[in-house]
């Protein structure tokens, strides 16, 4: 798989294929050439540093080597190496940084590193970066853009981790609407909206009568 997905790439760059050909090849790194799905648990892993291993000797800018390490990071998630993939993470945020990426860039990755210290059960840690990433998004894009709502949602549900439940009803409540105009009701993301939203209501101590059976409407 690692050799399939080095050859296509190579023949990418060697031929100066154009960025759109150049990503289908990439995604052999990271999926099924058969089935086109993802793959998942120690395969990923091992494509993850296999495909690492493949370019880190690039220049630290080079657009494989730092694709390379984003895929090393997802692996590392798959295989539930959260620490690891905690090092590669925090490395990829400073690196991008220094290189002066553009701000939507910074952002996704960002988002990569909260929900790994989400994984670990660092919750602050990850609230704090979320509110980061809501914050740019909704200044870079505005309320109604989906990077926005998706980094809402995340957001809102890391108030939950913590128990803050009075903060997640209050954007959850602020956001639904939005993702219903935007997206639609049956939208994949308004549908987790909701969903998070009842998971916050059914979790919350203090929650009334009402709250709980509007959780389950």
């Amino acid at each position: 798989l690692a050799e399939q997905a080095k050859i296509l790439v190579a023949e990418s760059e060697e031929n100066n294929l154009d960025s759109k050909v150049k990503d289908a090849r990439w995604k052999r790194w990271y999926t099924c050439g058969l089935c086109e799905q993802r793959h998942h648990g120690v395969v990923a892993c091992a494509l993850g540093w296999a495909c690492w291993k493949t370019y880190v000797g690039r220049p630290e800018a080079n657009w494989a080597r730092l694709s390379a390490m984003t895929l090393l990071g997802v692996g590392l998630s798959a295989a539930d190496h959260h620490e690891d993939e905690l090092s590669v993470r925090e490395v990829e945020v400073s690196m991008r940084r220094r290189l002066g990426h553009p701000e939507a860039k910074l952002l996704v990755v960002q988002g990569n590193l909260a929900n790994t210290y989400t994984r670990l059960g660092r919750y602050e840690e990850a609230n704090r970066l979320l509110r980061e990433v809501y914050s740019g998004w909704l200044r870079f894009k505005g309320e109604e853009h989906y990077d926005t709502l998706l980094a809402a949602n995340n957001y809102a549900h890391s108030f939950v981790s913590l128990r803050r439940f009075e903060e997640a009803k209050a954007l959850q409540r602020k956001m639904m609407p939005v993702a219903r105009r935007v997206l639609g009701e049956s939208h994949e993301l308004a549908l987790h909206l909701r969903w998070n939203y009842a998971l916050t209501l059914h979790k919350d101590p203090s929650a009334t009568l009402a709250d709980l059976r509007e959780a389950v409407t």
